[in-house]
């Protein structure tokens, strides 16, 4: 069964034009229940932690990737980078 958290997180970065864009764990908790999305925000930054363990995804702290098991505070989610490291082009 496909985790509707999950699909939203891809949906909507997937969704954003520039490559890096990030979205916001509100962002994403308002899109899945614009009514309940505070009730929500553990669940989204659950989600994005094991996302990100996985590599399918980055999180941000002041803007640069954050460990998924040692964050706290403000964040905002990803996609990984595409190109190989050390791919100038």
């Amino acid at each position: 069964m496909a985790d509707p958290i999950e699909d939203k997180i891809f949906e909507m970065l997937s969704a954003k034009i520039a490559p890096g864009k990030s979205v916001s764990p509100e962002e994403v908790a308002r899109a899945v229940d614009p009514e309940g999305w505070r009730r929500l925000l553990g669940r989204v930054k659950a989600v994005a932690r094991g996302l990100a363990r996985d590599g399918r995804l980055v999180i941000l702290r002041h803007n640069k990737p954050a460990d998924p098991d040692d964050f706290k505070g403000v964040y905002r989610l990803r996609l990984p980078d595409t190109k190989p490291p050390g791919d100038a082009s």
